[in-house]
Order: structure tokens, then C-alpha cells, then sequence
């Protein structure tokens, strides 16, 4: 009786060991007290118990703890080796994976199956190790499971991974039935090595298949589009999403918000934005940071306090698309207030903020500030030195950035192509062209860097505006690639400078054929015939640009006063303060033609009297936020003004002239470079 009651006992506890394995655990120590009582009882041998007992400890990623129980478990079949298997690989345990996998095709008399190989290949593609994939791809035949989905999907993604996009599709095509996992396998593969339009051909395959693609399937699709900016075919998956009911994911919505910033499409962007029911805060930075890069930095800045109010803290991405705004904008107060939102050390930690933080306070004319900020930082990677040295070059410390890329040889990191950029653009905006020749050949000669077009173009621009137009185009002309806007547009404007009109049509002709839409390209050469005093042949650019249905973008400055940013266009009187800010114009000119100024009138487009002309110059939109900063603000402060153009010649002169009248010190940031004026002189010594 004795006997018979203690057997009870055990199948009692034997079943309630069971529920409580079922209903799982919350913490390691309770998987570690269930174990010892399934010890004690002797149900170690039990396989359905400790398959659910590795499932749990993998659950709660204790894979080392899995792993002694299972070594502890006598004769393991293929069920225990495939859960332990496949919870190391989701654990990222990868090595460990593969170790058990050569454990088991040693010791063991059974064959891996279905539920095997996938996730040995999953480890096999995030290790590189081929020659084990290309081994279990041999395997998968002679046991017979060449046919089966899930496997030749794990064969998918293995090949795909590893680069070998052939046999990856390959084996795709050879699968009976595909489902929308090994389609997914597929895009991705394609996608991650940049082949994003055929990604985007199988995706219609996929459909015309009457395959339902799933989320993640979508999402990767998107990002294919918004790496060629293929706007077309992301309004067509938006289309069918919205046909499909598709849209409620907050992922894909998010996924779809941030292809059109990447296509420049934000009236899309923040109709899909708008029509989420659930926003996050990827979401939320992702239009920020489509503001912000498209040109529309109060916009972004406008988002990013409507994300305040929703109570939604904002991430490193929302705090790099707001700052960049504020860059754009030159608002060192609103940034600065910005940074206090995130912990300071943060900044110094996360190269991604420590860069924004670094770009900001140099757009903002701070260079002492972004300095501070780069010696101060714990990690610093090839992007953090390039933002320093771009930020150097662009406020005009050249020298100074120079020996920043000389402590770069020092520690033994290597520059890359932005590096350079960075250095070519510190030449240019200094006039130092034998250094720019200097650092182009090296480049190549010595760091191993492969010139790319964007150092073609600082090279020709470089040249250019130097005067040495026979150089520079002769440089283009020598390009391994084909020359684009970039490159021609920096030929176009050394042109304007020196006034060499035979080349700049010659060069419009190719800037026409590259971008025909591009009312830039005629205003430009439009205003080399006006300074060259040929007017009829400017009315003519003029007059085509009507025709075409084309505008020029109109200027727009920016000025920061008390932590507001104060928008102002050409012949402005929107301003509350407009009286005001004509009347200090009007003054100031009067003190101007005092000190010398002559309005230098070959920077209007149109053939009118001289007077006329002095009137709009007087009206352009950076004359006017200086003139508001100068009756809102202290002497003591630094005026920063920021605009989405050139500055003009005359607005030049005039606000040099001005800092020297009024004893101020004021900093303009074009779409071109940086000037720091003060009592008469600017950084970028005038030459341009």
C-alpha cells in the first residue's frame, strides 16, 4: 500500500510539474526550482518535459542554462537537439548553434530534418561561414528535403547573405510552392545588396502570384523604393495597401512615411502620417528628419513640438532631425535648449548625436563650441572627425582642419571619401588651390580612397572660381564618370565670376540636357547676361522660363531672436515690425553711402534705371532680417542669419559694410558657404 500511495504521489506531481511548465515562467529561478524537482522525481528522462523546460529557459535567454540541461539529458532525440538549436540562433547565439549542430551529425544515428537545417543555415549566414552552408545544402539533397519550402527558403537566405544572389535565386525559382517567406527572403537579398529595382519586379511577381505579402515584406519593398527615390512605384504599394486594408501596421505606415521623405514627397509623407491611428516615436522622427533634410526646417521644428505635446519623448533620431533644422535655420538658442532634453552624457556617448550636436553649433558659427564638443566625446569614429573638419572648413579655420585630419594619420584611423569632401571644401572656400590638388591626389596615391563625383565636383569648383575655367573643365572632361548637375553647376558659377559667357553657354547646354525642369540653370546664365550688360539676351532666358511654366525659387532668410525664428522673403511686409524694419533699412543706407557704399547694381536681373535697381536690392530677404535683429537684439548679441540661397554680390558688400557701422558682429550661412562678418571684413575673404 505503501508502494502503490508513493506512485500516486509522483504521477500527482509528475502532472502538476507538467501545468507548471506549461503555464511558463517569469524568472530563471523558477525554470531552476522546477529542474530540481523533475531531478528528484526522475522524470529527467521525460523528453516532452525537457523540451519545455529548454523552451522555457530559452524564452528568458538563459542559453547557457539550456545548455547544461540538455547536455545533463540522456540520449537526446532530433526534437530536443531542434529546440536548443533553434533557441540559440534566436538568442544570437550563433558559434553555439553550430557547435550543437557538429555535435549531433557526430554522435547521434539520426539525420537533421526540416526544422534543423533552416536554423543552422540562419547561423550559417550570420557567421559567413560558407563552406558549412554550401555542406548542408548537399545534405538537404541527399536526405530528401531539396523540395521543401521552409528549407530552400533557409537556402535563400543563407546565399543571399552571403552575397551569392545567383544561386540564391536559383534555389528560389526551384521552389514547388513559395510562399511569402521565401519571396521575402528573396527581396531582402536583393535589397541589401542594392538591387532595389529588382526587388521591387519580384514584389510584382509576388502579387501576380496572389501571394498576400506580410508586413515585413512590404517594409523592405518600401526601403528599396526610397533608396532609388522610385516615387512611382511607392505611391503604387501605397495604392495597394490602402485597397488592401494594409495601412494599420504602424511599422509599414511608418515605412511608408519615411519613403516618401526619402522621394521628397512630404505633402504625402504627412498624409500618411496624419491618417495613422498610432503614432510612435520612429514615426514622429521620421517626418522630423523628412522636414528637415527637404528643405523645410520650420516645418520640422513645428513637428517636433506638436510630438512634445503628445507627450512623446523624443529618440536620437528626432533629436538629430530637429537639430539639423536648427542648423538649417541658424537657431543656436532653440538648439541649445533642444540639448537639454537629453542627458549630457548621451551626447558624448552616442557618435550619432555627438555628430548632429557637432554639425549644429558649426552651421551656427560656434566653432568653439563644436570643438568643445568633439574633444569631450567618449567615442569617436570616422564620422565624428568629418563633421569636425567640415565644420572647420566651412567657418573658415582651414588650418585648423587640416590638423584635425593630421590627428586623424596620428591615431592610426583611416579617412574615407567624406573626409576628403570636407578638406576639398575647406580648400575651395579658402582659395587654396595647389593644397586642393594636393589632398585630391593624395587620396587615391596614398589612402586608397577612389575619387567619387562629389570630389569632382569640389575639385571644379575649386578651379573654377580661382579663375582656371580651361582646368576645370578639363578636369570634367577627364572624369571616369559621367559629369552631373553638381559638377557642371560649379563650372557654371566660376563662369559667372569671371564673366566668361562663350563657356557658361556651353555649360547651360548640358545643364538643360541634365535637368530641363531646372529653372536654376537659366537664372543663372540669365544673370551673366545682365552683368555683361546684355539684356536682350537675358529677357530672352527670362522670357523662356515663362514660357515653360517655370519660377525661380524665391530667397528666404532666417533670423533667431529670444528662441523665435523669423522668416522673411524678397520684398517682404508680412513682418508685424515691417515699418520698422524699413525704416532701420533705410537708415542704415543712408550711413552707408557715408562710409562708401555704392549699391552694386549688376546683381539685378532686369533692364531697369539704377535707382530702380537699388530698390531691390535694398528689398532682399537678407538685408531685411539683418535689419530686424539689428532694432530686436542687444548689441552685445551675434546676429545669425541663415538663407536657402547664394548671397547675392550687393547683399554682401552692404552687410560687411553694415557689422563695420553698427559695431556688430553677424554671421550669414547660405546654400554655399559660410560668412562671418565683423567691422568690415568676412571669413570667407571675399572669395567668390
Amino acid at each position: 500500500m505503501h508502494a502503490e500511495q508513493k506512485i500516486n504521489m509522483n504521477m500527482n506531481m509528475g502532472l502538476e510539474l507538467k501545468k507548471c511548465l506549461a503555464s511558463g515562467f517569469r524568472w530563471l529561478q523558477e525554470v531552476k526550482q522546477c529542474h530540481c524537482r523533475l531531478l528528484r522525481l526522475g522524470l529527467h528522462h521525460d523528453t516532452f518535459i525537457i523540451n519545455t523546460l529548454l523552451r522555457s529557459s530559452l524564452n528568458l535567454r538563459a542559453t547557457q542554462y539550456a545548455t547544461v540541461v540538455f547536455a545533463q539529458t540522456p540520449n537526446p532525440n532530433i526534437f530536443l537537439y531542434n529546440t536548443l538549436i533553434r533557441g540559440l540562433v534566436s538568442n544570437d547565439a550563433f558559434h553555439e548553434a553550430v557547435s550543437l549542430y557538429a555535435s549531433m551529425r557526430q554522435r547521434s544515428t539520426f539525420a537533421p530534418d526540416n526544422f534543423t537545417f533552416p536554423f543552422v543555415l540562419k547561423a550559417c549566414a550570420r557567421l559567413r561561414n560558407t563552406q558549412l552552408g554550401l555542406s548542408i545544402h548537399s545534405l538537404v539533397i541527399r536526405t530528401g528535403f531539396e523540395r521543401d519550402v521552409f528549407v530552400n527558403t533557409g537556402l535563400v537566405c543563407f546565399y543571399s547573405k552571403n552575397g551569392f544572389l545567383s544561386h540564391a535565386r536559383r534555389v528560389f525559382d526551384e521552389i514547388p510552392e513559395k510562399n511569402v517567406v521565401s519571396w521575402t527572403a528573396i527581396i531582402c537579398g536583393y535589397v541589401e545588396f542594392g538591387y532595389c529595382e529588382e526587388a521591387v519586379g519580384l514584389f510584382r511577381g509576388l502579387l501576380e502570384m496572389g501571394v498576400k505579402p506580410d508586413s515585413f515584406t512590404l517594409v523592405r519593398v518600401l526601403y528599396a523604393c526610397s533608396r532609388t527615390g522610385d516615387l512611382a512605384s511607392g505611391r503604387w504599394i501605397d495604392g495597394y495597401m490602402r485597397e488592401s486594408g494594409l495601412c494599420g501596421n504602424v511599422f509599414v505606415a511608418t515605412s511608408l512615411v519615411d519613403m516618401y521623405t526619402k522621394c521628397g514627397s512630404m505633402e504625402e509623407a504627412r498624409r500618411v502620417f496624419d491618417g495613422m491611428v498610432e503614432r510612435d516615436v520612429v514615426c514622429w522622427s521620421a517626418l522630423i528628419q523628412g522636414y528637415a533634410a527637404n528643405g523645410m526646417p520650420k516645418k520640422a521644428l513645428e513637428v517636433f513640438f506638436e510630438m512634445q505635446r503628445e507627450n512623446v519623448r523624443p529618440d536620437c533620431y528626432a533629436m538629430v532631425g530637429f537639430l539639423s533644422a536648427c542648423a538649417r535655420l541658424g537657431a543656436l538658442e532653440l538648439g541649445n535648449w533642444a540639448r537639454g532634453l537629453v542627458d549630457g552624457d548621451e551626447f558624448l556617448c552616442n557618435p550619432v548625436l555627438g555628430t548632429a550636436l557637432i554639425d549644429f553649433y558649426a552651421k551656427c558659427g560656434n566653432v568653439a563650441r563644436a570643438v568643445e564638443v568633439f574633444k569631450r566625446m567618449r567615442r569617436k569614429d570616422c564620422v565624428v572627425f568629418n563633421a569636425v573638419i567640415s565644420g572647420l572648413a566651412m567657418c573658415g579655420h582651414v588650418g585648423a582642419a587640416f590638423g584635425v585630419f593630421s590627428q586623424m594619420g596620428k591615431i592610426g584611423m583611416q579617412p574615407d571619401g567624406n573626409t576628403f569632401v570636407g578638406l576639398l571644401c575647406g580648400c575651395t572656400h579658402a582659395g587654396l588651390v595647389d593644397d586642393g590638388r594636393r589632398y585630391f591626389n593624395r587620396m587615391s596615391c596614398v589612402f586608397y580612397v577612389t575619387p567619387t563625383i562629389e570630389h569632382y565636383g569640389c575639385m571644379v569648383d575649386l578651379l573654377a572660381r580661382a579663375g582656371l575655367l580651361v582646368e576645370a573643365r578639363d578636369l570634367i572632361k577627364s572624369m571616369p564618370m559621367k559629369a552631373n548637375a553638381i559638377v557642371w553647376g560649379a563650372l557654371l558659377g566660376g563662369c559667372r565670376l569671371h564673366k566668361d559667357t562663350q563657356l557658361a553657354e556651353h555649360v547651360l547646354m548640358q545643364l538643360i540636357e541634365l535637368e530641363p525642369w531646372n529653372s536654376g540653370h537659366y537664372v543663372l546664365l540669365s544673370n551673366i547676361y545682365s552683368a555683361s550688360r546684355r539684356w536682350d539676351e537675358a529677357e530672352k532666358i527670362r522670357s523662356s522660363l515663362s514660357q515653360k511654366g517655370m519660377q525661380k525659387l524665391p530667397g528666404c532668410s532666417w533670423v533667431e531672436v529670444d528662441g523665435v525664428v523669423h522668416e522673411f522673403r524678397v520684398g517682404d511686409t508680412s513682418h508685424p515690425l515691417t515699418h520698422k524694419i524699413y525704416e532701420k533699412l533705410e537708415s542704415l543706407f543712408k550711413d552707408l553711402r557715408e562710409a562708401g557704399y555704392s549699391p552694386t547694381t549688376e546683381f539685378v536681373l532686369f533692364d531697369v534705371e539704377e535707382e530702380e535697381k537699388e530698390y531691390f536690392l535694398g528689398c532682399h530677404s537678407e538685408k531685411l532680417a539683418v535689419a530686424f535683429a539689428l532694432i530686436s537684439t542687444s548689441a552685445k548679441d551675434v546676429i545669425r542669419v541663415a538663407k536657402n540661397l547664394r548671397v547675392c554680390g550687393d547683399c554682401h558688400e552692404a552687410i560687411k559694410l553694415i557689422s563695420k557701422v553698427t559695431h556688430r558682429e553677424i554671421i550669414i550661412r547660405d546654400n554655399n558657404r559660410f560668412h562671418h562678418l565683423s567691422e568690415g571684413s568676412c571669413s570667407c575673404r571675399d572669395y567668390w
